[in-house]
């Protein structure tokens, strides 16, 4: 050993240091593990910081840099990281005034909601989905999937979304300018319940930003991420992927999920 030393070029101290060190239990044995569970059960989509989120929820306070620094350490990298339909043909009904205009924030649940078509191809079908996301803490209120962008697609997702909507309230509901959201059926919908309409100016994705960005995070964590034998697997597993984005999955500015901060403003409120 005294001869690879001096052939590596390593001072006595060193060599001695590095097997102190080696010899030494590791301290961060269990927070290795804890980090690695996590990563595991959440199938390899949290990166560090919603790790970080996690363990804090779990009564471990832990800096981010730590985290990430193990995670380096262990090989664990967040692995997730899309064709829009677009719904626009022209003026074909009404077209709502933009009365969102990105206030993207709402103080209480069912103040603000948002929607918007997604297109998915899969085993040489096309399939769209339609679901309403709350802007005061992102849950998907519900959805509808189809194999064709008619207007069932979305008059069923309105029913069935103004069904959880209670009677006391002050919704809006925003959307683009597709033509689903222009028809005098939809607007009646809205109307009926007293729900205010709005819409993003024409061509400006960043009107509807939330939605188009829940739209990527569920492409690449789920679409990308996942194997299907037939279109009917993918939508078993699309409805546990929404369960699991709205009960499991920590969003970052909420440090928990959004049933989790919606049930916590209820509680507290």
């Amino acid at each position: 050993m005294k001869v690879l030393v001096k052939l590596a070029g390593i001072p006595r101290s060193t060599y001695y240091d590095l097997v102190k060190k080696m010899n030494r239990p590791d301290l961060d044995a269990d927070l290795k593990a804890e980090i690695k569970s996590i990563y595991d059960e959440h199938e390899g989509r949290y990166g560090y910081r919603r790790i970080r989120d996690e363990l804090v929820n779990r009564g471990k306070k832990v800096n981010h840099k730590k985290v990430q620094r193990i995670m380096k350490e262990l090989g664990l990298k967040c692995l997730v990281r899309m064709k829009k339909y677009k719904s626009y043909k022209g003026t074909v009904g009404k077209i709502a005034p933009n009365l969102l205009d990105r206030q993207f924030k709402a103080e209480a649940p069912n103040e603000k909601w948002v929607t918007d078509i997604t297109e998915f191809k899969l085993f040489g079908e096309k399939l769209y989905l339609s679901p309403v996301l709350d802007l005061f803490n992102g849950e998907i209120i519900t959805y509808t999937i189809g194999s064709r962008p008619t207007y069932s697609l979305v008059s069923e997702m309105l029913a069935k979304a103004l069904e959880r909507l209670p009677e006391d309230h002050q919704l809006l509901m925003h959307s683009d300018q597709g033509w689903h959201y222009q028809m005098k059926q939809y607007r009646h919908a809205l109307q009926e319940r007293s729900v205010l309409q709005s819409m993003s100016r024409k061509g400006n994705c960043y009107d509807n930003s939330v939605m188009e960005n829940f739209f990527g995070i569920m492409k690449s964590e789920f679409l990308y991420f996942k194997e299907f034998e037939s279109v009917e697997h993918f939508k078993l597993e699309l409805e546990k992927y929404i369960g699991y984005y709205n009960a499991k999955r920590i969003k970052a500015k909420l440090k928990m999920s959004p049933i989790q901060y919606r049930t916590h403003f209820e509680k507290s409120a």
